[in-house]
């Protein structure tokens, strides 16, 4: 039977250990076909572009999170001020409505005696 494990650039592993259950590999390098300076070479620009690519998250994981905690103060400050313009609105209309209640009052209180004194003095012209 063959090497279960074996790569096409020569490269083969085989469990050791009792009845193949261990977590050991045993590797065997079959010199026919050792470029490996080619393949740690390659397996070096795979790295670097992996840890490159790893920098290119962290870094915009990084901006990700400063833009989601400004936003979050922005917001925070909008719902203070939009809070303290509600309490303003509030007091505002508190005492504009009860302006208003007055001004209602004395209207009606003014209607009535121009009503009795339009009353009162046609009273008199027929008498």
């Amino acid at each position: 039977m063959s090497a279960p494990y074996r790569s096409r650039d020569g490269l083969s592993a085989r469990a050791v250990g009792y009845g193949g259950n261990s977590d050991e590999i045993q590797l065997r390098i079959d010199p026919m076909h050792s470029d490996f300076d080619d393949e740690v070479t390659g397996l070096r620009k795979q790295v670097r572009r992996l840890r490159d690519v790893a920098q290119e998250i962290e870094t915009e994981a990084t901006f990700q999170n400063d833009f989601l905690n400004q936003l979050q103060m922005t917001l925070i400050k909008a719902q203070a001020g939009v809070k303290n313009n509600m309490k303003r609105l509030n007091k505002s209309i508190i005492w504009e409505g009860s302006s208003h209640v007055m001004h209602v009052v004395l209207f009606a209180l003014l209607l009535f005696f121009l009503v009795y004194f339009w009353s009162k003095l046609s009273r008199n012209e027929y008498a």
